[in-house]
């Protein structure tokens, strides 16, 4: 048994516990139910990804390489035994939610799931045809007469596990299971006098079960579904064809080793042996559930209609009054920079300026990275009509991006058809840096237009999002741009840059310089002072600077919303850092950072988190903000973030996370919804709008 580090958090550990807040708004009354399903739901999918990606690896490593501790001490088999008790402890914690508080108070009000005992005769002649329909000429029972003839079972789908009655008196096992495959039937509907009742499938599969095996007598039938290890990297030193590795992994994953099976409480040992066995799955990774598979599944309810009280109140993303939708988006940007804050603003002026570039005769170039998309995107479909229009169109497509590259290798293969020059990133690194350049003549000569951003070229989630955009002409930023495309379209090292930092260039040793600063100018006596809203950190080089900052006096406020390995508030090492975290109706994904730097301050958007993965194996971008009316906007957006004392929570040196209190004499700050009502007043009157609108009031503790 390891020694735990007192210095770093576990970061599998502390990625679960960005579950449990997530799972927390499930519980929060406050809510609306069908939000408090939804959160249900999205903690399921969060768990199921975390077992996929990093369970099988943990595995692997504690049988190749068991010894090697991680930053806060453990070792891989410490590590899963932590896990495999903390992850049970969360999905005991999301059925109790649904069988104790949320399906009750959904029958209230008219949502109900009914038991197949339930059915009047009305319900059981719909279910009926249903089956018929639906399920008995599309699935296909399989028998299994021993463990190893066991087929290749499809990750995270449901699947039904039969035991028959044996034949002969010798036979051992009579096992066949239904496997649902493809088919997204989960919830059937059936007629009700008011409201919306439903079957689960597996229900109305159990309640025609001898319509599969006639004559057999069945001894149980019970759900299951397993989770493959999807943590499968592309070796690319033995890639010949990216496209055609990609296609492997795809593969490879499809096949990965089973990491855990999930199987109805009411299975039988004989049942449970027999499915062990077959997937060669620990003890330890056997849950049996006392409730329905596949929790996310339930997010679809979420969508009734009908039922929209019981859902959050509209926010849609509203026009900034920056933008004039009857002009030219390259008029709008010649004369300011444009900051855009999605999705409390709409990113719609980011879709159509790509849009404008397509079509507009004194476009020459379009530079574009593509990390995710949509599936019917439209900035795909721009680049496509720009080439077909004659222009230069280059696109760095990430075919390595995670559970996206299916998707990415048909955009790939679309735009290559369209013409479009094709670039599968850099070998070794992801893309994960968010830029598109546009190249146009205009009478005074070339001017180029910029796009940075923080999140994904992709309108759908940015309705779910939180994420900034800048657009700018300014030409030393559109200089670095042109110098990182071609340095990733080809052989050429980057031209040093002007403005922007990227990694895994230099991008650490910028942000590592900039710490240093605030930390020397703090044991001099002067003011100092850091900011910081992530997604994750936990790179070691970048939490010790930190901590030296703290030692010396730096005042550090850190909002990061998930992964946070660094220990906050311990006496003489990080006693003046503090971290929150903010979990509401948007994911939280924006990276802004503030540097006080001796009164010139420095402020800064990044597609970087301060993760080893980002800082030193993906091209990332760190961008200066330095439009006065953008810098005043972003610098309001990260200080709001920071003062939320209604969806916050702070992290404890111990490791738990609190939410956030306030005392009687403080207003409340729900941060996102002080930023969409602010969106909405500013869109209302854009004549009035003013930077100062955005700065809201300020602490004590925030003028240190």
């Amino acid at each position: 048994m390891s020694e735990p580090s007192t210095r770093f958090f576990n970061r599998e550990l502390s990625w679960l516990e960005f579950d449990q807040r997530v799972l927390a708004q499930a519980g929060d009354e406050n809510l609306p139910l069908l939000e408090r399903l939804k959160f249900l739901g999205i903690s399921a999918s969060n768990l199921d990804e975390f077992t996929m990606v990093r369970i099988g690896s943990l595995q692997l490593l504690a049988r190749s390489d068991g010894h090697r501790a991680d930053p806060a001490g453990l070792l891989p088999c410490d590590q899963l035994k932590a896990l495999s008790v903390r992850l049970r402890e969360l999905m005991r914690t999301q059925y109790r939610m649904l069988s104790e508080e949320l399906e009750p108070a959904l029958a209230k009000v008219g949502i109900r799931r009914l038991n197949p005992q339930e059915l009047n005769q009305t319900q059981r002649r719909i279910a009926s045809q249903v089956f018929l329909e639906e399920v008995l000429p599309i699935f296909t029972p399989i028998a299994i007469p021993r463990p190893e003839d066991l087929p290749l079972l499809q990750n995270l789908k449901l699947c039904l596990a039969v035991r028959l009655q044996p034949v002969e008196p010798d036979e051992a096992h009579r096992i066949a299971l239904i496997p649902f495959g493809p088919s997204r039937l989960r919830f059937v509907t059936l007629p009700a006098d008011s409201g919306y009742c439903y079957l689960l499938a597996e229900d109305l599969i159990r309640l025609h079960l001898d319509r599969f095996f006639p004559g057999e007598t069945i001894l149980e039938c019970v759900p299951m579904r397993i989770t493959r290890n999807a943590d499968v990297e592309l070796r690319e030193d033995q890639a010949f064809d990216l496209m055609a590795g990609m296609q492997e992994v795809l593969d490879a994953r499809r096949q990965g080793d089973c990491v855990r099976l999930e199987v109805d409480r009411s299975a039988s040992e004989e049942l449970l042996a027999f499915l062990q066995e077959a997937l060669d799955v620990e003890d330890d990774w056997i849950f049996r559930q006392e409730g329905p598979l596949d929790l996310s599944a339930f997010m679809r309810l979420t969508d009734l209609s009908g039922f929209e009280h019981l859902r959050d109140e509209p926010w849609p993303p509203v026009s900034s009054p920056q933008v004039d939708p009857s002009e030219v988006m390259f008029q709008t940007i010649a004369r300011k920079d444009v900051l855009l804050y999605h999705p409390y603003e709409s990113f719609e002026p980011v879709v159509r300026l790509i849009e404008e570039a397509a079509d507009d005769p004194d476009v020459l170039a379009i530079k574009q990275t593509l990390y995710r998309t949509s599936a019917r995107s439209p900035i795909v479909a721009a680049l496509k009509r720009a080439s077909q229009n004659g222009k230069y169109v280059t696109a760095v497509v990430e075919l390595k991006a995670r559970f996206d590259e299916a998707r990415n290798i048909e955009w790939a293969r679309d735009l290559e058809r369209a013409d479009v020059q094709v670039i599968y990133g850099v070998k070794s690194l992801k893309t994960h840096a968010k830029l598109c350049l546009i190249v146009r003549r205009e009478p005074h000569g070339i001017q180029r237009y910029v796009h940075f951003g923080t999140g994904n070229y992709n309108e759908m989630t940015s309705r779910l999002y939180s994420d900034v955009s800048l657009l700018t002409c300014d030409e030393d930023l559109g200089s670095d741009a042109t110098s990182f495309f071609n340095a990733v379209t080809g052989y050429s090292q980057p031209e040093r840059f002007r403005k922007i930092d990227a990694a895994p260039l230099g991008l650490r040793d910028r942000l590592l310089e900039m710490i240093d600063a605030e930390t020397q100018r703090r044991k001099q006596g002067q003011k100092a002072k850091i900011l910081a809203k992530l997604n994750a950190l936990l790179d070691e080089r970048m939490i010790e600077a930190l901590y030296r900052a703290s030692q010396a006096g730096v005042r550090i406020r850190l909002n990061v919303r998930g992964i946070c390995c660094l220990k906050p508030g311990v006496p003489g090492l990080s006693e003046n850092i503090t971290v929150t975290s903010v979990i509401d109706r948007f994911l939280e994904h924006s990276r802004i950072l503030y540097f006080y730097h001796g009164g010139d301050e420095r402020l800064f958007i990044s597609s970087a988190d301060w993760m080893p993965r980002n800082l030193d194996r993906r091209l990332e971008l760190l961008v200066p903000v330095e439009d006065a009316t953008a810098r005043q906007k972003l610098m309001s957006i990260l200080r709001i973030h920071l003062q939320d004392n209604v969806r916050a929570w702070r992290l404890e040196s111990d490791g738990r996370y609190i939410p956030a209190t306030r005392s009687a004499t403080q207003e409340p700050i729900r941060s996102q919804e002080v930023l969409y009502r602010r969106a909405v007043e500013a869109a209302r009157d854009p004549d009035a709008f003013s930077p100062t609108m955005f700065v809201p009031h300020r602490s004590h503790q925030d003028e240190d």
